[in-house]
This record gives structure tokens, sequence and C-alpha cells, in this order.
């Protein structure tokens, strides 16, 4: 059986260890960080490791709201093309630094990319 996308960059301890490091890039990017300023970072953080390892194939624990849903609100806020392109920036940038092979990194940006248009409410 040939391993998850989870598994092959290194299951629970990458995941949180990248999600982590990117929302220190996010938080530090003008471009994004206004749309994180009312927003609970330990909770968001937890949220998002639960959605990652969900879409790479790992343990299912995410309870989340759907894409479009969760992102409403931002998109009432003006959260757009440019915005995404910065998050997906820093997610390539995260999993650079922590190592993680370019194959691999080409494999969760497509599926990050996958949702740009719940995300932007397209």
């Amino acid at each position: 059986m040939s391993q998850s996308l989870y598994e092959k960059i290194g299951g629970e301890a990458a995941v949180n260890a990248a999600v982590d490091l990117f929302y220190r890039k996010v938080l530090a990017d003008d471009r994004i960080s206004g749309f994180f300023s009312d927003v609970d970072m330990d909770k968001q953080a937890a949220k998002q490791k639960a959605f990652l390892t969900m879409v790479m194939g790992g343990p299912n624990n995410y309870t989340g709201e759907d894409m479009r849903k969760g992102h409403a609100h931002l998109v009432e806020r003006g959260l757009n093309d440019s915005h995404f392109d910065a998050v997906m920036e820093h997610l390539g940038a995260t999993l650079q630094e922590l190592g993680v092979p370019d194959d691999l990194i080409g494999e969760a940006a497509a599926i990050a990319e996958s949702t740009r248009n719940d995300v932007l409410g397209k």
C-alpha cells in the first residue's frame, strides 16, 4: 500500500511544525495578517492541523466548517486571489524550510490550490 502524503512528510510532528511555522510567516505578512487580527490563533492552528492531516490522507479529526462557509466573512472583508497567493507562497516556503522534497511540496500545493474557489466564494 502506498504511503499517504501525510505519512511521507512525517506525520503529526511534521504537520504540527509546519502549521506553527506557517502561521508565524502569515502573521508577519502585512498583506494578510489583518485577516487574523480577531482570531484565536491557538484554536486556528489546531483547526489547520486537523484539516491538513485530513486532506493529506492522515486521520480525519477535522470538525471545522467547510471552506466556503468558514471563509465567507473574510470574503466580505475583501479576501481575494492576491491573499490566497500570499498564503500559498508561505505554505511553499514553510515546507521548503522544513526540508520537504519538492515533489511532495507540489502535492501539498495542489491540494491547497484545489480549495481556492471555495475559500474565495467563487
